[in-house]
């Protein structure tokens, strides 16, 4: 993304309005634009989002939950996180029980479901081919969640669903210099780390159907993750 000074970004809704708007990865944006024109057949009938998907959630959130990326057919057609495909049919029944959604099902951006204590982004904002975005494009997206830590400013936990968002978190914390060492840090599901920033994170497996449809991780593991945010969020 291009150089950007703090004071662009005054409110959420105007960095989210940035990310919308993102066009620096190439790759990305061909392959969102691609899937948006050839559809899915099930989905034929569906106008696709296609761009960069913003954010959602209470601005005044103490729990931040970070996924990697937004899926082709999910995200990048509803233009939600984790709306419409099957790792959000596994994660919004578990925000709901857990007491963060208010209800248990989301299928587009006007399905009146609200998030209260909870925001939900991602460290890379376009549907990458195969779910797996390169190197740069971390890099070129890793300025937003920079931005968006910076404006939440009630954050207090993190859930980090699946390692590569652990490691984006990692590495802005290591950008704003209060990570001086990594190697303290490792990535398992359930692990519980308190940040040198002050931040408390919580690691967890992705709620990809690669996971769940194994049993790698089953709904009261996943549950359990996001009753101990609350707890150490104080919600």
């Amino acid at each position: 993304m291009p150089a950007a000074k703090p004071a662009q970004f005054p409110t959420l809704d105007a960095l989210n309005t940035a990310i919308v708007a993102c066009n620096l990865c190439p790759r990305l944006r061909e392959h969102c634009m691609k899937v948006a024109r050839e559809k899915r057949r099930a989905y034929a009938g569906w106008e696709y989002w296609g761009r960069p998907v913003p954010s959602f959630g209470d601005p005044h959130a103490r729990v931040l939950a970070l996924g990697l990326a937004p899926g082709a057919h999910g995200s990048n057609r509803t233009g939600r996180p984790f709306t419409g495909d099957g790792s959000g049919d596994f994660l919004y029944p578990v925000l709901h029980e857990a007491g963060f959604a208010s209800q248990p099902t989301a299928v587009s951006r006007d399905d009146g479901m609200k998030l209260a204590g909870l925001w939900i982004s991602s460290v890379v904002r376009c549907a990458p081919p195969g779910n797996k975005p390169t190197p740069e494009e971390l890099r070129n997206c890793a300025p937003w969640l920079d931005h968006e830590l910076r404006l939440l400013k009630d954050l207090r936990v993190v859930v980090c669903l699946g390692r590569i968002a652990f490691d984006g978190l990692l590495a802005h914390e290591a950008r704003i210099g209060t990570l001086p060492a990594r190697s303290a840090f490792a990535f398992a599901h359930g692990a519980q780390y308190m940040l040198p920033s002050g931040l408390a994170v919580l690691a967890s497996y992705h709620p990809s159907l690669q996971n769940t449809n194994t049993g790698k991780l089953i709904r009261p593991m996943f549950l359990a993750i996001f009753k101990r945010a609350r707890k150490l969020a104080q919600l």
